[in-house]
């Protein structure tokens, strides 16, 4: 039996400044008494941490935490949050603030240290410039070095610290006490321009780096928003109450108006009203709700107003789940392991172990000048491996590269993420809003027989009805005549009825016309099987004795669509489709996109757990979503991409946003993620190529040889060299393509048999009555067996029996169909 004292929790961290002090704080909680496991995510500054309550709390974290340097927010509530925001926006603000100021007072320094030495009064001026940098907007990094130091570790800041502190402090000394050089035959140079511009732009790459980070908080917030704070309550004299949201508890009955979101899940007891339920499954069609018929929180309810039942409130919505999810998926991830980071905890304390060794090696082997030539030495090798080149590797072409991406309408939000696109090998699309437009439409308008007023009186009729597949009909129909309709009358799950000229006329379903005995010609009952077959909603249009026509609603896939999914699958890149529509719809979609995986009836829960399972079998996941119901599976993505026309909080959750919601972008992004990261990695192999050559020359390898010893103020414009090369290559990252061809080919690579073509022009489309089906396990037989056949596609329906049947490699005969169908499916007879 599971232990109840054991509990999960997770806490904002505040006060980390890279990889390094997140793996400090994730040993200090792991070392703390009753604590089973912890796990520190830097990306997100939130630490999970699993423990026994018998023998630890919070409060006894929150104390270990602040001891190691840092502080862990441990009040649970609705405001923990804001708490969170306004501490990153602290540090956001004071950090653009000593950075502003770095740079504007480390230019003077570097043009009179590069341009006019010989000036009067050059060195005080220098020095009362880069005193404030160094010791005000340089200060953390001398508190980091610090603190790290005392935990027995090193990082990035250590470098920092020690090359710019020794630097400046050597400087100072050449200033002030200029003979003691003079007197052995070396002129004193000053290097407070190394010193300040070091600090400015070590201070800018965090300042970026802090700004892309984002606040991973604001998707949680938004989610929580849906949420309305009051809600109207029926008492017992059916008198109307208004009461904040904690106060709701099950079995209370609440009025929902129109217009306004539904607080908590429940159950309709009166009334009736459709309901945008988008949010949970991304379907664009809002949702009839009847008495009996399930609500749930954060869904938006339409036109009309009904009363609901109470049944999960707080922590138990579906809501509430989703961003509990969310939350998870994010926290769940590793901790964003900062590659110069990871370098610098063994460059630190080999550079400065070089450093001391030189100058006891110059003592001990150079007699007289040997303290000479080895504080030289030291100073030379310190400055030299100065991490200039270094901080700058990565964050110039960060912003290259997110830059780039920006000109192409590819919005990305972190450096991982484009480090993590590199690696992607399989990409999961939501279907609505997605691959297909994510709104109804009118696809295709079949008359039984020319008459003027047939679109007039249609448009009318839907122009009154409160059903949303209306609105694609007005919209269709907007330019038609608008006619007076009469005696207007809405049927529940059928579809309306109303008069015009004394001529009654519906719209609705095929039942509406059923139970009015209204007759249905032969061509518009073809045409609505094939509209059927092509997964189009089909509105029947009719008078009292016979149907007028037919309107196929769809929501059509994006003209890019298709494009983009053979360019991945080109590029060796799984494509899966996920949707939470039906099953026969999600196939069409999927045939028509191109897409060989997919699965229908999803709900955002399972979204995510898919995803999850594509992970445990060893793939890197993308996520391409636009939906609140896709936000869960895009926190549990490696890569998470969002529709720029879709919700707000998708947008935040994910590390990338396509701004026209056009799918050819993500081929367009992974291209631009594997061209960034070859930089990245250029960048830093100069960098440390650099390093590798300078100090040992530094360290005076080759005095003994030919008598050279590196001058420290050669090696300062060695080290500036190496920094404006690494922005030269990042800046070649500006000329490469990431376009995609605007008609890309399909593959050459072998293909799965079942590969199902999108629709080509040149297909011919022929339907055929099938006899002898009694079931669905007929009709998937018969379809099966005609799909077997080398370029054919066929779509099987029971009612009515038809197959229709398409050919991209010439028609074949219904012999050879019948023959198919014989051999591989049984009894079943096929008629023109």
């Amino acid at each position: 039996m599971a232990n109840k004292d054991i509990v999960q929790e997770t806490f904002p961290v505040l006060g980390m400044s890279c990889a390094s002090c997140s793996a400090r704080v994730e040993k200090t909680l792991n070392h703390q008494p009753g604590v089973r496991k912890a796990v520190v995510n830097y990306a997100s500054a939130m630490a999970t941490v699993e423990y026994d309550l018998q023998n630890c709390s919070p409060e006894t974290l929150q104390q270990a935490v602040q001891a190691a340097g840092y502080d862990l927010l441990i009040k649970q509530d609705e405001n923990m949050p804001d708490e969170v925001e306004q501490a990153h926006d602290k540090k956001y603000r004071a950090l653009k603030f000593r950075t502003t100021w770095a740079i504007a007072l480390s230019v003077p320094v570097m043009l009179i240290g590069m341009f006019f030495m010989d000036m009067p009064y050059a060195n005080p001026v220098m020095w009362l410039l880069s005193t404030p940098i160094v010791f005000w907007q340089g200060r953390g990094f001398f508190a980091s070095a610090w603190k790290q130091l005392k935990h027995g570790s090193a990082n990035m800041d250590t470098l920092v610290a020690n090359s710019t502190g020794i630097a400046y402090l050597f400087s100072l000394f050449n200033m002030l006490f200029p003979e003691f050089w003079l007197e052995r035959g070396i002129h004193p140079h000053v290097y407070f321009e190394a010193a300040s511009v070091i600090i400015a732009f070590i201070l800018l790459g965090r300042l970026l780096e802090e700004k892309a980070k984002g606040n991973t908080s604001s998707a949680i917030r938004k989610l929580m928003g849906l949420q309305p704070k009051t809600v109207t309550v029926i008492t017992g004299s059916s008198s109307e109450r208004i009461v904040p949201i904690e106060q709701i508890r099950p079995g209370d009955i609440i009025l929902v108006k129109p217009g306004e979101r539904i607080a908590v899940d429940g159950i309709v007891t009166e009334g009736s009203s459709y309901v945008d339920e988008s949010m949970l499954s991304g379907e664009p069609v809002a949702v009839a709700k009847q008495k009996d018929a399930k609500v749930f929180a954060g869904t938006i309810n339409q036109k009309g107003s009904f009363r609901f039942s109470a049944e999960k409130v707080g922590t138990d919505t579906l809501l509430a789940k989703i961003i509990h999810m969310v939350q998870d998926a994010q926290g769940s991830k590793a901790p964003v392991q900062q590659l110069v980071d990871r370098i610098a905890a063994i460059f630190v304390p080999v550079i400065i172990g070089i450093a001391v060794l030189s100058f006891v090696a110059w003592i001990l082997l150079d007699g007289q000048n040997g303290f000479t030539h080895g504080l030289l030495a030291l100073v030379t090798v310190l400055i030299i491996a100065c991490p200039c080149a270094l901080g700058l590797a990565t964050p110039t072409a960060i912003m290259v590269g997110i830059g780039k991406g920006a000109e192409r309408g590819i919005l990305i939000k972190d450096a991982e993420s484009l480090e993590i696109a590199k690696k992607i090998d399989t990409v999961v699309l939501d279907k609505t809003g997605t691959v297909t437009e994510g709104k109804p439409v009118v696809g295709d308008w079949i008359q039984a027989a020319q008459a003027a007023d047939t679109e007039d009186i249609f448009y009318s009729l839907e122009k009154l009805s409160e059903h949303p597949l209306a609105e694609a009909v007005v919209r269709h129909f907007r330019n038609a005549r608008t006619v007076k309709i009469d005696n207007f009358e809405s049927i529940t799950g059928r579809g309306v009825r109303g008069e015009w000229n004394g001529k009654t006329y519906y719209a609705g379903n095929r039942k509406l016309l059923e139970e009015h005995r209204i007759s249905i010609s032969q061509s518009l009952c073809e045409g609505a099987a094939r509209l059927t077959a092509d997964a189009q909603t089909v509105i029947w249009f009719a008078d009292h004795e016979k149907a007028l026509a037919i309107a196929g609603i769809t929501d059509r896939i994006k003209p890019t669509s298709i494009q983009a999914v053979s360019e991945l699958q080109s590029a060796g890149i799984e494509v899966y489709m996920l949707t939470g529509d039906n099953e026969a719809t999600a196939q069409e979609i999927a045939r028509k996109a191109g897409i060989l995986h997919y699965k229908a009836g999803v709900l955002p829960q399972e979204k995510a757990a898919f995803i999850g399972n594509l992970q445990k079998n060893g793939k890197k996941v993308a996520m391409v979503g636009d939906g609140i119901n896709d936000s869960a599976a895009l926190a549990q993505a490696d890569l998470s991409i969002a529709m720029g026309g879709g919700s707000d909080i998708a947008m935040d959750v994910a590390k990338m946003t396509i701004i026209s919601s056009d799918l050819t972008k993500i081929p367009e992004a992974l291209k631009l993620s594997k061209l960034t990261v070859r930089t990245i990695r250029q960048n830093l192999f100069w960098a440390f190529i650099y390093n590798i050559i300078g100090v040992p020359v530094a360290a005076g390898v080759l005095y003994p040889v030919n008598g050279f010893l590196l001058n420290p103020m050669i090696a300062g414009a060695a080290m500036a060299f190496s920094s404006v090369s690494v922005v030269t290559n990042s800046l070649r990252l500006k000329r490469k393509k990431i376009e995609i061809a605007e008609s890309p080919a399909i593959g050459n690579a072998a293909k799965p048999d079942n590969e199902v073509k999108p629709l080509t022009k040149k297909v011919m489309k022929k339907e055929f009555k099938v006899e002898g089906m009694m079931c669905n396990h007929c009709r998937m037989h018969v379809e099966k067996a005609l799909n077997g056949m080398d370029g054919v596609h066929a779509t099987v329906s029971l009612n009515p029996p038809v197959a229709t049947v398409e050919f991209s490699e010439g028609e074949k005969t219904l012999d050879e169909l019948q023959a198919a169908v014989s051999a591989e499916a049984g009894d079943y007879t096929l008629k023109e």
